[in-house]
């Protein structure tokens, strides 16, 4: 039965399966949020939902310092550990003790500093007390992440993706547990509500992690595994932390260029709104396959590195570019044929859907960047895919602050096509040039 036997070497196949449940997973969380956004809506209002998404750029920025390099880089280095019949704990060992370590650091400057940032950065005194609240969840998150790292290195997706989805189902939890206590007790329901199940998320997430990952002895050298995880997540977090903050450049410059463009200030953030809170998060919604398959391609590369195995490389490199580009252009013709109903009906904005249709052209090469990226990080390139996403930002700024004050928003709609070619197509010429090939 070549059927049979065909279907049952894609199932066990350790890439395959890990995107189905990572994608899986990915898809329960964003309705389960989808829900959550429309029950803070009601309970604490647009205020309050307002001030509570004020303190994400501070949170992104400190999970970003804490342990998004860090996770990547035990994700490498557990894979090449196994291949090369080492000890792989080491690498989660060495990873937990740097990444918990800076998330500490992080925790005590923003806690100390809550009032300040809230009053000087954020330009809310009431975002203090929550700041001081998410702060407590960064090392939760570092830990949480670590293990994630380590399991996707091992290729075993069960784990993280069990762990993200219950960290999401105990933040709707205790959100509104917190919010029918607050009921009972006739008290005033804010944000401190949802930052709080922030909080008890990442509790259940790296509880729950703690209690899976086994512990055992490695007599492979500690200090050697921690200045090469070190190594290698400098350029990583050094990437994450300035794409979140030229995010924040770019959300703060695009009101200010469409009100020089001639909108009042009520309808430059009504469209920065239209924007970012409803075409993007359509155009992203397909993103959750692709990013599933960037999570398994590192260690997969990293191991087919390890063991000198080019042909499996280029095999991945080529099956990876056509999926990523049939995907795309798929999505591309769904919005291009559903944008008028989609901005009509679903977000009941003829605007919405003229931004997903200029968006659409955008999903080919976003969803082959980011593949693209994760495959450069395997075969040990981190400060490539920096410069590469580094460039395409600094090419989003410079049409902002050029373009849009002279022709509107659709210029930065362009500028944000012309920075996704601009990567895909870097990221392909240093691939064929990589020595690895």
């Amino acid at each position: 039965m070549p059927n049979l036997s065909t279907f049952k070497k894609y199932a066990s196949h350790p890439v395959l399966l890990g995107t189905a449940l990572l994608t899986a997973t990915g898809l329960a969380s964003r309705v389960i949020g989808f829900f959550y956004r429309i029950f803070l809506s009601h309970t604490i209002g647009a205020q309050g939902v307002g001030i509570y998404q004020l303190i994400f750029p501070v949170f992104a920025l400190g999970v970003a310092f804490c342990g998004a390099g860090v996770q990547t880089a035990i994700s490498k280095y557990t894979a090449e550990a196994v291949g090369a019949g080492r000890c792989p704990q080491i690498c989660l060992y060495a990873g937990l003790a740097l990444s918990v370590s800076l998330s500490i650091f992080c925790t005590l400057l923003i806690y100390a500093g809550a009032d300040q940032i809230a009053v000087t950065i954020l330009d809310e005194p009431r975002c203090g007390e929550l700041l001081r609240i998410i702060a407590l969840s960064l090392p939760l998150a570092a830990i949480h992440s670590c293990i994630n790292g380590y399991y996707y290195g091992l290729q075993k997706t069960f784990v993280p993706s069990v762990s993200q989805l219950l960290e999401q189902v105990c933040r709707v939890l205790c959100v509104y547990l917190i919010y029918r206590i607050c009921q009972n007790q006739g008290r005033q329901v804010t944000a401190a509500m949802a930052v709080w199940g922030i909080v008890c998320g990442e509790l259940a997430g790296a509880l729950f992690s703690m209690t899976v990952v086994h512990f055992t002895r490695c007599s492979e050298r500690f200090s050697t595994c921690l200045r090469q995880i070190f190594t290698f997540s400098i350029p990583l977090t050094t990437n994450r932390v300035l794409i979140n903050l030229v995010n924040s450049t770019e959300a703060i410059l695009i009101p200010i260029c469409l009100k020089s463009y001639g909108y009042s200030n009520e309808d430059a953030l009504s469209i920065f709104g239209i924007l970012t809170g409803m075409a993007m998060p359509m155009i992203l919604f397909p993103s959750v396959l692709t990013n599933s398959v960037s999570v398994m391609l590192l260690p997969s590369i990293s191991q087919a590195k390890v063991q000198k195995n080019q042909s499996l490389i280029r095999r991945t490199i080529r099956r990876t570019i056509v999926s990523c580009l049939t995907l795309g252009f798929a999505s591309t013709l769904f919005f291009l044929l559903t944008y008028s109903m989609i901005g009509q009906y679903l977000f009941a904005n003829t605007l919405a859907g003229i931004y997903i249709r200029t968006l659409s052209f955008i999903c080919p090469f976003m969803f082959l960047s980011t593949t693209l990226n994760s495959i450069l990080h395997g075969l040990g390139h981190p400060t490539a895919t920096l410069l590469l996403n580094l460039s395409g930002c600094l090419l989003r700024i410079a049409v902002i602050w050029i373009f849009v004050p002279v022709r509107g928003i659709r210029a930065y709609l362009y500028g944000m096509l012309a920075s996704q070619v601009l990567t895909a197509l870097c990221a392909i010429y240093m691939l064929n040039r990589s020595k690895e090939l």
